[in-house]
């Protein structure tokens, strides 16, 4: 595999001295950071002229150290940079006046996975809404879709299903790059607000991560590696299910199961159903926590072996299909509430609707579930196609 050199936006931004003079609120986490693993709030602090007012933090914490979903963070002081630290996976989710009070730009650079659920993009949105609201300047420093920037898969989110994980009708698996949904959220679905994105240099769309010659930080704590980012817009569908997608383990979204799973016929079901691009292999596992704590685990380990033939949403069905097929009695849809959602079963907020649901408890052949999907995915990528830079 040939290796490149991307240059990412924040690298871009930060060197130009277009910051100079400006009082800088910085939207980030853990992972945002550049080649050589200095991060954007040290590189800001330091930047001649600038002036660091705020760091506002994502779901699981400006430092990335709420290991569980759907656990809110709270606000605090950083004493080294003695500066506010706001959450926004707190009692709000969207920046207030007084947290922008005296910030001239909020600067975002943030490590999206490439899946519509991951609730980063929506943070993005939310502070576009409220620096359209506030007349602050938005700097979106772009970063690479990790699972490469060409395919799209999946229905759109359907009106009348947005929550915190879906804000707008676009596939699970999107194929844009934040900046790219940036530019997307801000004019096609009328956000409005003041928008600039760096853009990187070096980056093609063909290129997952390890192609980028940057280094990988988990983006967040259950994305461990480039393997998990590969599956997760498939296996996040369990999130809507009993079935452990492998949370409490080193492997999650990898690892799918439940203690009244036979692994070996379950394996064996699966990689007889034809799906290109992937090996089913039986495993056991017992989660530290979250779904059958405790408790040995029978299912499978997704090994992707052809990231080109790979479809991972359809991949997430067929795991989801099969479960319920071999033990119907046993198999259970999670309830709400569910990511601030109290009535909507969660799978169908996962998926956008409850066309998919619905869909699996009918017996519809996973060929003709994919099949359904595909008008959705062709207006998206006649819609996307004005907003690509790469």
């Amino acid at each position: 595999m040939t290796t490149a050199s991307v240059r990412l936006g924040s690298d871009l931004l930060l060197s130009s001295g277009r910051l100079k003079g400006a009082r800088v609120g910085v939207v980030c986490n853990h992972a945002s950071i550049d080649r050589g693993f200095a991060h954007i709030i040290d590189r800001t602090a330091a930047a001649d002229g600038v002036t660091l007012t705020a760091i506002f933090g994502p779901q699981h914490g400006f430092r990335s150290d709420a290991q569980d979903n759907m656990v809110e963070t709270p606000h605090r002081d950083d004493p080294r940079r003695r500066v506010p630290i706001y959450s926004l996976y707190s009692d709000t989710r969207e920046p207030t006046a007084e947290m922008l009070r005296g910030i001239d730009a909020l600067v975002i650079d943030l490590q999206d996975i490439g899946a519509r659920i991951y609730t980063y993009i929506y943070t993005m949105a939310n502070c576009m809404r409220a620096a359209a609201r506030h007349g602050v300047q938005i700097i979106v420093c772009d970063r690479p879709n990790p699972i490469g920037g060409t395919e799209v898969e999946g229905a759109r989110l359907q009106p009348g299903w947005e929550s915190f994980v879906g804000q707008f009708p676009i596939p699970m698996r999107h194929g844009m790059t934040i900046g790219e949904l940036a530019r997307l959220f801000n004019d096609a679905f009328g956000i409005g607000a003041p928008l600039d994105v760096v853009q990187m240099q070096g980056w093609t769309r063909d290129m997952y991560a390890d192609a980028t010659g940057l280094p990988w930080v988990m983006p967040s704590p259950n994305m461990p590696t480039l393997d998990t980012a590969i599956v997760y817009p498939g296996t996040v569908l369990f999130e809507g299910t009993m079935i452990s997608e492998g949370r409490g383990t080193t492997r999650p979204f990898e690892l799918v199961g439940a203690p009244w799973i036979d692994a070996e016929r379950f394996a064996a079901e699966m990689n007889g159903r034809g799906l290109a691009g992937a090996y089913f292999r039986p495993a056991g596992f017992e989660p530290t926590f979250q779904k059958h704590a405790k408790q040995p685990c029978g299912g499978c380990q997704i090994h992707v072996t052809d990231r080109d033939a790979f479809e991972p949403v359809i991949t997430g069905v067929a795991l989801i299909d099969t479960f319920r097929r071999l033990d119907t009695a046993r198999f259970a849809w999670r309830q709400p509430p569910y990511e601030y959602e109290h009535d909507k079963m969660p799978i169908d907020i996962l998926a956008g609707s409850a066309v998919l649901r619905r869909q699996i408890e009918s017996g519809v052949p996973i060929k003709e579930i994919a099949a359904s999907w595909k008008s959705d995915e062709a207006e998206f990528g006649r819609l996307r196609r004005r907003y690509l830079m790469y």
